[in-house]
């Protein structure tokens, strides 16, 4: 029997994303249980009220998959 330990950080790649995927989805079942800080609750309504104050703000998933992968490539 060996005495050795284990540990995540000996897992193969593809071992290490399975890993996070399922504590990603394990999470993901129970949102509420997920605690949000103050400060991100407030940033939240915030960006909502500004949302519904001025609907043409919002900017489109199209829109900002371009700007990140601009931002990426400079």
């Amino acid at each position: 029997m060996s005495s050795e330990r284990s540990s995540v950080f000996d897992l193969s790649p593809a071992e290490k994303l399975r890993l996070v995927e399922d504590l990603w989805d394990d999470i993901a079942a129970h949102p509420d249980a997920v605690p949000v800080f103050g400060w991100q609750q407030r940033e939240l309504e915030s960006r909502k009220a500004r949302l519904e104050a001025i609907p043409a703000s919002a900017i489109g998933w199209e829109e900002i998959k371009r700007r990140v992968r601009e931002n990426r490539a400079t």
